[in-house]
């Protein structure tokens, strides 16, 4: 863990007694540490995770095929209106997925490629593409053997793994039936956000405030990421400030998203964060990342647990995940601010006035 300031603190957890098995002390250990970080940071590292350094190397390759390829080729793997294939730099502005406009009015310095489970994926079920979205694949020169098809989903089906590990932690975390959340995860939106910070490497000076990837909340139940060892990733703590958090070895970063929050009425926290771009002793370097998002059955309804809802009847109006993805999209791809997230646009501004 990685820090600026020696009051924030990103807690690593070791997520084997949940992997490899374990007793049910070790487990009730690791669900109290899931359950304080939930409350206190809304971010954790995790080891023990179990996934392969082979299949995480074979992610790092993929992505480091594809963001080669000139932007013309690049392009070419766009898909209209789908959380799907490939975006450009600039082509997003991730705060307004908050109705907050960037300070700088630029949009993000990103490139990113997605890929998610298809409708055709649950057999028996008449979802929709346009909810669930069609993958498209490039095809990469050379006959790269294995193909970034092949790479991408080894790492997705682990990431996928380690998502459901982690609800099923939350669930005794939280005092919930051990099933608890398979109603609302058993036909779920998940998608792998592969990110590449498109700035070009070599000496940089900034004149004001340049960001890789805009401040926002994550929009579904959790995220796991895997990042570069690089500096960039910053998490707005509890005293408005923002620090740098950098990814341990053999770790992945896990925060959670808006509607665990709305579950549990902000008793734990959908935690702020941004990507300020990696800049080391004055000069702009590579980073890459991979954030699998575990969003929920897109017709399931989330509402705040009974055990959580205020003595004042406090509580998030129930929303479905169809809803609440579509009006975090529209801000951040489509420039229409998002007024239903008010409770995180406040968490901004008020960092920002600091």
């Amino acid at each position: 863990m990685t820090t600026d300031h020696p009051g924030f603190h990103v807690p690593t957890v070791d997520l084997s007694p949940y992997v490899v098995g374990g007793s049910s002390d070790d487990r009730a250990r690791v669900a109290r540490e899931i359950d304080e970080a939930c409350s206190t940071v809304g971010f954790m590292q995790i080891v023990g995770h179990g996934v392969a350094p082979a299949v995480i190397d074979g992610l790092a390759g993929a992505i480091d095929d594809f963001f080669a390829l000139p932007l013309e080729a690049k392009k070419a793997y766009r898909v209209a209106d789908a959380n799907r294939g490939y975006s450009p730099p600039r082509s997003e502005s991730l705060s307004l997925s908050l109705g907050v406009e960037s300070a700088g009015r630029m949009n993000d310095f990103f490139e990113a490629f997605n890929v998610g489970v298809e409708a055709r994926s649950f057999i028996g079920l008449d979802l929709s593409e346009d909810d669930y979205g069609i993958n498209v694949w490039p095809d990469l020169p050379g006959g790269r053997r294995p193909g970034f098809r092949e790479r991408v989903d080894a790492y997705f089906a682990e990431a996928s793994r380690v998502a459901r590990t982690l609800t099923r932690v939350f669930a005794d975390a939280l005092g919930q039936p051990a099933g608890y959340f398979e109603q609302l995860t058993d036909h779920s939106i998940d998608v792998l956000r592969m990110v590449n910070y498109a700035l070009d490497e070599g000496p940089v000076s900034l004149d004001g405030e340049l960001k890789g990837m805009g401040e926002h909340t994550d929009f579904g139940l959790v995220t796991v990421l895997w990042a570069d060892r690089v500096a960039g990733l910053q998490v707005l703590g509890t005293d408005g400030g923002w620090h740098d958090v950098q990814p341990v070895e053999d770790g992945l970063l896990v925060n959670l998203g808006d509607l665990t929050a709305r579950l549990t009425n902000d008793r734990w926290m959908s935690t702020l964060h941004r990507v300020a771009p990696p800049i080391v002793d004055g000069r702009i370097v590579r980073r890459r990342s991979a954030a699998f998002f575990h969003d929920g059955n897109v017709d399931a309804v989330v509402a705040t647990l009974p055990e959580f809802v205020g003595t004042d009847g406090d509580a998030y109006e129930p929303v479905t995940v169809r809803e609440h993805i579509a009006a975090k999209l529209a801000g951040s791809r489509h420039g229409k601010a998002n007024t239903a997230a008010v409770r995180e646009a406040a968490r901004v501004l008020a960092a920002s006035a600091r």
